[in-house]
């Protein structure tokens, strides 16, 4: 498994509770690669293909051909049970926009 920062896998994501992001979803890891390789669990933003960009929460990026959305607001961590298949990587430029959309929101410096 290719479990560096970046890189996107369809994750299920169900079961969920109230307005969580569900079903089988293309997810960008956004943990440490090292931290992702030592853990059991890895932290995960869903992307999404309907929507409108609302930054800091949903950020436009580019995903598996074509625009997508990333919700940061919906960061989450999950078991690696849970990565169905490798489905590419975000370009360094989206994973700048996803760091910087997360910065506000988890009131980063």
């Amino acid at each position: 498994m290719n479990l560096n920062r970046g890189s996107i896998y369809w994750v299920n994501l169900d079961p969920t509770q109230g307005p969580e992001i569900r079903k089988i979803r293309p997810c960008v890891l956004v943990g440490a690669t090292p931290v992702n390789k030592a853990r059991r669990t890895v932290v995960v933003i869903p992307l999404s293909s309907g929507g409108k960009p609302r930054p800091p929460l949903a950020i436009a990026v580019f995903a598996l051909g074509k625009s997508s959305i990333a919700v940061c607001d919906q960061i989450r961590t999950v078991d690696k049970s849970r990565l169905v298949k490798e489905a590419g990587e975000l370009s360094d430029e989206d994973m700048k926009r996803i760091e910087d959309g997360l910065k506000k929101i988890l009131m980063l410096p």
